[in-house]
């Protein structure tokens, strides 16, 4: 399990973190800002000048899930982990990967009032050894109080346990935090659980289309960017009823035909993914009272909408892209084409 401590910087994590290990029993404490101090050294300068955030990187978000299932795997017990997520994105990516691998998520947020972070920042210990560190770690907590407010007002709330803790020690917010924990009222998070593979998967698709004959793309909880509803093909499952099920799991919407088969696409594996084949169908038009019943929120689907061909084209990957532009071509001629990484072989 992990009890993971959200809240903007200047709420009193790390410190909380702290205290919080030693009152819950076979607990560690798991530091993500390590694995970003380590990146440093790791990463050509270049490539992390173009970042403004280490938590931008995909390496950093892989490696926190990666890093924390591994400390639970040798050590087991509970993992607390004081770290800032302020976009909701790098937080499904992240929980679900650590749900993936049957890992729940206790989602605390200390919240203190603003005029109170403030003055925690105002006052906070700098390093005297860094160059200009005061003024450049104070503007920069200072900066991310207004990305704070934002996931306030959008999902943080509603996401996670509340803490107030401003007008308490670290030691009392943790108590807190630990009688909340052990006494069961703080939810495990509701997020979808899809195992990583372990070898090459067969998945199936389902292109959905409106009365203006736009797509219907999703934007999934549990991986980062925009896919089609669909997902990997369960043992002893025939692909077209797979995506089937995985529409009216996503979306409520239960169709009544077999859809017709547009593209078999071969994925080839990229480590650390495996890659397969990835098989797409047409599920038909959609009248309007069947896409006003389409379901969100929900453990698997952040957002969806109705595209056309250019609008799909800023928001799914390059590959997942070409795959479409395909489908959509062999949905025109009425026969279905092979791909192999989103290329036709003739």
């Amino acid at each position: 399990m992990i009890v993971w401590i959200n809240g903007a910087f200047g709420a009193g994590k790390t410190t909380t973190a702290r205290d919080l290990i030693e009152l819950i029993p076979n607990s560690t404490l798991f530091d993500p800002e390590v694995i970003g101090g380590a990146l440093t050294h790791l990463l050509p300068p270049k490539h992390l000048t173009e970042v403004g955030d280490f938590q931008d990187l995909p390496i950093w978000r892989r490696l926190v899930i990666d890093t924390a299932a591994a400390l639970l795997a040798e050590l087991g017990g509970t993992l607390v982990v004081p770290m800032t997520l302020l976009r909701q994105e790098y937080r499904d990516e992240i929980f679900g990967g650590l749900a993936a691998r049957r890992i729940t998520v206790q989602h605390i947020l200390l919240a203190p009032a603003e005029t109170i972070l403030r003055e925690r920042i105002a006052g906070r210990d700098i390093p005297p050894d860094l160059s200009d560190g005061e003024i450049r770690i104070r503007q920069w907590s200072y900066d991310h109080i207004e990305p704070y407010r934002a996931a306030l007002a959008s999902w943080l709330t509603a996401d996670a346990y509340p803490v107030d803790n401003g007008g308490l020690t670290p030691y009392e917010t943790a108590v807190r935090i630990a009688e909340a924990v052990g006494g069961g009222t703080v939810p495990v998070c509701d997020i979808v659980q899809t195992p990583e593979p372990t070898s090459e998967t067969l998945a199936s698709g389902v292109l959905l289309f409106d009365e203006q004959d736009r797509v219907l793309l999703v934007d999934p909880t549990y991986k980062a960017g925009w896919e089609f509803p669909g997902g990997v093909v369960e043992p002893g499952e025939a692909p077209a009823r797979a995506g089937m099920r995985e529409v009216t799991e996503e979306t409520g919407i239960r169709l009544e035909d077999v859809p017709r088969l547009l593209i078999v696409d071969w994925e080839r594996p990229k480590p650390p993914g495996y890659g397969g084949l990835r098989l797409l169908f047409d599920g038909g038009r959609l009248d309007s009272t069947e896409a006003e019943r389409l379901l969100l929120p929900g453990p698997e689907l952040r957002d969806w909408r109705f595209v056309t061909e250019e609008e799909a084209a800023d928001l799914l990957p390059p590959v997942r892209y070409e795959r479409l532009r395909w489908a959509l071509r062999a949905r025109e001629r009425g026969a279905a084409l092979y791909l192999e990484a989103g290329i036709p072989t003739s």
